[in-house]
């Protein structure tokens, strides 16, 4: 790698508890990037790992390594990873050596081509068959709520043009779903059909929990690209739909007892009336105030991790 020219690519690693996969994976990052003859460089973000993966890693070059104070989740860590990095594309991988490096040069030629986001597609995934069918099931979700036009969000692999990420926070578990963010943002994404190897060391990560977490940022991740910027619609429209439901039945009852055609003495649906009102103005001024809160979240910039060094290794 030539330090004199500009970065051309940044490989971005998140990795946590991979003291057994950092080295090799380094190695054949470094492999198939000096194909390439561009300057690069490679970034691991190490998710407050408690194993000797920082060690390792430190022992390594050329790296840059962004260590977290704790585990913040992978979201966290490609956000930071991207933050840091300061080449024209960026390619994002998983640190348990699935993803083979060898496809990278595949996602670049893809993305030469004029798109902004290439994603990998685990065609032949090499998991268990409960992950296989979790996934499954995920994708059909997925499809539902968020239309990004790939088989596999799923896969870390992707590539990434710099602009894809300007003025762009991640959160959550967000990362399964930038490919669609950005489709609504106006980028270009296609997919290739990549390499995916079976785990040779270290534990999944992959649990119950981040399939909860997941299910519920994909709605949060729906409904911030629907209402984001006029969450106003959404909850005033529903105040003043109950509003007037509560309005009409209330007339409605009011006229009713006025021409003695109903008694309301032991009638539960003049309370109905007055709680869709009072439910619609809540909603109401719960819009406004979400609208107000928007406002003031575009206008502050905030991340939901904190680093606790960055390391620069050059190479030779």
């Amino acid at each position: 790698m030539n330090n004199d020219k500009k970065i051309k690519y940044s490989v971005v690693v998140p990795v946590y508890n991979e003291e057994d996969n950092v080295i090799p994976l380094h190695n054949e990052i470094k492999e198939a990037m000096n194909r390439l003859n561009e300057p690069y460089e490679i970034i691991f973000v190490d998710d407050g790992s408690r194993d000797q993966t920082f060690n390792r890693l430190s022992a390594l070059s050329p790296i840059k390594i962004v260590r977290f104070r704790k585990n913040f989740g992978q979201t966290a860590a490609l956000d930071a990873g991207f933050k840091t990095a300061v080449g024209e594309i960026f390619i994002a991988m998983d640190g348990d050596r699935q993803n083979d490096p060898v496809d990278i040069p595949n996602l670049i030629e893809k993305i030469s081509e004029g798109v902004d986001v290439v994603s990998g597609w685990r065609y032949n995934r090499k998991d268990t068959s409960s992950k296989k069918f979790i996934s499954q099931g995920a994708d059909y979700l997925r499809k539902f709520f968020i239309s990004d036009g790939i088989h596999d969000s799923g896969c870390t692999l992707k590539a990434y043009r710099k602009e894809c990420f300007e003025d762009l926070t991640l959160f959550g578990e967000m990362h399964r779903f930038i490919p669609g963010v950005l489709r609504w943002r106006g980028f270009t994404v296609t997919e290739i059909k990549v390499n995916h190897r079976p785990r040779v060391a270290g534990e999944t990560k992959y649990n119950w929990k981040r399939i909860l977490k997941g299910l519920i940022d994909m709605i949060s991740v729906w409904f911030w690209r629907k209402y984001s910027t006029r969450p106003l619609h959404l909850f005033g429209g529903m105040g003043i739909i109950m509003g007037s439901i509560g309005l009409i039945l209330g007339l409605y009852l009011s006229i009713a007892r006025a021409l003695h055609a109903v008694s309301l003495q032991n009638s539960i649906w003049p309370l109905v009336s007055v709680f869709l009102i009072i439910v619609g103005i809540q909603l109401f001024i719960s819009g406004l105030l979400a609208d107000i809160a928007v406002k003031t979240y575009y206008n502050k910039k905030r991340t939901t991790y904190s680093i606790k060094e960055i390391v620069d290794r050059k190479g030779e």
